[in-house]
């Protein structure tokens, strides 16, 4: 699509006069714009984020790639439109959350570099198959957890290939901790530090100590689903003082820039454990897995000291697409072999005090459904003070639980295993979408007044731009499925694959079984079909 690709080499080459910065990117997990003291919140303490918002540039218009967790990573990790790198849903069993092989993540950019490569914390980009974690991926360290979940006290983590059982601390500690081990550890190369948090995503679980301060500073009405959910911010921000005083410490504070933002909004219906999530997001509508603002607009925290302008506050839209141009454009590096153009803009002009007027105006575009893509459902353009929002059709939101749950539940309480896809996918929706709606987000931030009717030529304009490129990451996703399919196919060549009805006999979810059906006595591979061991039903449908 003209204009919004970028060359790979485009954004590169490092600010004139400068050295090569050390990279430290913290990615939240289910953190929404309101989730922080400096964003508004009045419940929370979040002082080392603060600070560094103080000490940096808070952006107020920063958007995730996409509402969900593992197409929002795989763009960050690629600077690309989530569709064109294959990730495009959660259900791991079904490899929607892998990366094409083909693409190169922000850990192959710092190693062609010569940087020092790390990611810390949570993956979900490639479950199943160990070519796809990131230790291959192009990181030279992976701790953490490939799954899309993870307990918080009971966890099972992975140093590259090793199992790394819990050892009692919490996980937020037990990531941070391992983070100031990999800053220590640096052996005369600048490091790139891709560090995951799972904070504040469920299972919802906290320190008693924050529990307890919470419940006291919200008092006896509010739901325990918000009070601990505080208290597990708390302690990543407590953590991640940790962080930076290690950078300090170590004489690396002005030599390091710091991104710190979300991989989507918050969840705030109800916890089926401790109720209502509903808690201050600013004024916006929506929440994780929408396209509204509540959904895709999240945290974004800049600072470098010494090169960024302190105490600033930007409203610039900014795409989660920018962060690895950005960041790579400081490595004076030109992009390693293989490399596709990225989506995203560099920011440093736009963080370092210029005006960029181009940035204001550009288009920045959304779309997220269940499995198979679907034009118009769920999807969005903003462009300026306009966006353009389709909110979608709900049957095509529904996820499968009863089928695509069970590996995820496994993967909460079980170290990671490998198994081949059940790759089956129903086809895709052909049913017509509900109209759009179209929002002036200057005005109306919260997403209230629909002036489609009012605005017809505005709306023809941006869906016509929308479906351009919804046209064209479609027809990439389907090349890079086709990919993702033929690679775990030839991996598993030759090979046993594990009896899910084994793997899975205690994570079956038979609240998602048809009415009716007696798990003490049902086949759940006949409840729940499609898995792997049913290669009749293995019929891949773009």
């Amino acid at each position: 699509m003209v204009g919004l690709l970028m060359s790979p080499f485009a954004a590169f080459g490092a600010v004139e006069g400068a050295s090569r910065p050390n990279i430290l990117f913290i990615l939240a997990d289910d953190l929404g714009w309101g989730d922080l003291r400096c964003y508004g919140n009045p419940h929370v303490d979040t002082p080392a984020l603060d600070a560094l918002a103080q000490r940096g540039v808070r952006l107020t218009d920063h958007y995730t790639p996409s509402p969900l967790c593992a197409p929002a990573r795989a763009s960050y990790l690629t600077g690309r439109y989530n569709h064109r790198t294959g990730a495009v849903d959660v259900p791991s069993n079904r490899g929607l959350d892998r990366l094409d092989p083909a693409e190169k993540t922000f850990g192959d950019y710092f190693r062609h570099a010569g940087y020092a490569t790390a990611l810390i914390g949570k993956w979900h980009n490639g479950l199943y198959h160990r070519d796809h974690l990131p230790h291959r991926r192009g990181f030279d360290l992976f701790y953490g957890f490939p799954n899309g979940g993870q307990d918080y006290w009971k966890w099972n983590l992975l140093r590259n290939d090793d199992a790394a059982p819990h050892d009692g601390r919490y996980l937020s500690d037990a990531l941070n901790d391992e983070a100031i081990a990999f800053i220590r550890r640096r052996t005369g190369r600048p490091f790139a530090l891709f560090l995951a948090h799972h904070a504040p995503h469920s299972p919802l679980q906290a320190p008693a100590a924050l529990v307890k301060k919470y419940r006291e500073r919200l008092g006896p009405d509010a739901a325990e689903a918000v009070v601990v959910t505080y208290a597990m911010i708390e302690a990543m921000d407590t953590g991640l003082a940790r962080v930076f005083q290690t950078l300090k410490d170590e004489g690396l504070w002005e030599q390091t820039i710091i991104v710190f933002t979300s991989d989507n909004g918050p969840v705030l219906r109800r916890d089926p454990e401790l109720g209502s999530q509903l808690r201050f997001n600013g004024v916006f509508s929506g929440e994780k897995e929408s396209t509204l603002e509540g959904g895709i607009r999240v945290p974004g925290i800049v600072a470098w000291p010494g090169r960024i302008p302190s105490g600033r506050v930007v409203t610039t839209p900014v795409h989660g697409c920018d962060w690895l141009p950005t960041l790579y454009s400081l490595a004076g590096k030109c992009a390693p072999a293989g490399a596709k153009p990225f989506d995203g803009s560099n920011l440093m002009p736009l963080l370092e005090g210029k005006l960029v007027p181009a940035l204001a105006e550009r288009p920045l575009l959304f779309q997220r459904n269940r499995y198979a893509p679907v034009r118009h459902a769920n999807a969005a353009i903003r462009e300026g003070r306009w966006k353009l929002y389709w909110p979608g059709d709900k049957a095509a939101l529904v996820k499968d639980s009863g089928r695509d749950n069970p590996s995820y539940r496994r993967g909460l309480v079980l170290p990671h295993w490998e198994m081949p896809l059940d790759v089956q996918l129903a086809a895709p929706t052909s049913a017509p979408q509900p109209a759009p709606r179209l929002y002036d987000l200057g005005a109306d931030p919260g997403e209230q007044r629909d002036l489609a009717a009012a605005q017809p030529d505005i709306v023809a304009a941006l869906a016509r731009k929308h479906d351009a490129w919804f046209g064209e990451v479609q027809a990439e996703w389907m090349q890079s499925r086709a990919r993702i399919v033929a690679d775990d196919r030839a991996a598993w060549q030759g090979w046993a694959a594990p009896n899910p009805a084994a793997l899975f006999r205690d994570f079956w979810q038979w609240n998602s079984a048809p009415k009716g059906t007696d798990s003490n006595s049902a086949d759940p591979l006949k409840v729940f079909p499609g898995y792997w061991s049913t290669r009749a039903a293995n019929q891949e449908v773009p």
